[in-house]
């Protein structure tokens, strides 16, 4: 835990910018799910103080928020929350790989449930689409999302 604990210590040194990855953890429990694409975790493998009730920001996708700018992006952000809900709840193994900070020092990561990707999942289902930083993609249009 020393390099990773002192990457989630220091966060002045860890910003997603700088793309290095901090490995991986397996998540000891979910704590509460915000909406499709952020949740918080207890990884119980490293101090309370960086490990409870951790923010995890799923890496490279972004999904419709809660407070959405119209009816249409609200309601797939409630289908997209449940989607997610029910993947971590019914999950056995729950894996962050390639560990980041994001800039509101939320984990940011590839999020596995029994080896599924959350984030395939999400796009799959028209419920996320690629996001890798810069201006996000409208849900309130009428098209379906890439």
């Amino acid at each position: 835990c020393s390099l990773l604990c002192a990457a989630i210590l220091h966060p002045t040194a860890t910003h997603a910018s700088d793309k290095q990855s901090y490995g991986n953890v397996t998540v000891s429990e979910v704590t509460s799910i915000y909406d499709a694409d952020t949740f918080r975790v207890d990884i119980r493998q490293w101090p309370a103080v960086v490990g409870s009730r951790i923010a995890v920001r799923v890496k490279g996708i972004d999904a419709p928020e809660m407070q959405g700018k119209c009816e249409r992006e609200k309601e797939l952000a409630r289908k997209a929350k449940q989607t997610t809900v029910a993947m971590l709840r019914a999950g056995k193994k729950i894996e962050l790989r390639n560990l980041q900070r994001d800039k509101y020092f939320r984990l940011l990561a590839d999020v596995y449930v029994d080896g599924k990707s959350l984030a395939a999942t999400l796009q799959q289902a028209g419920l996320a689409y690629p996001y890798s930083g810069g201006t996000k993609q409208s849900w309130c249009n009428a098209t379906k999302p890439r």
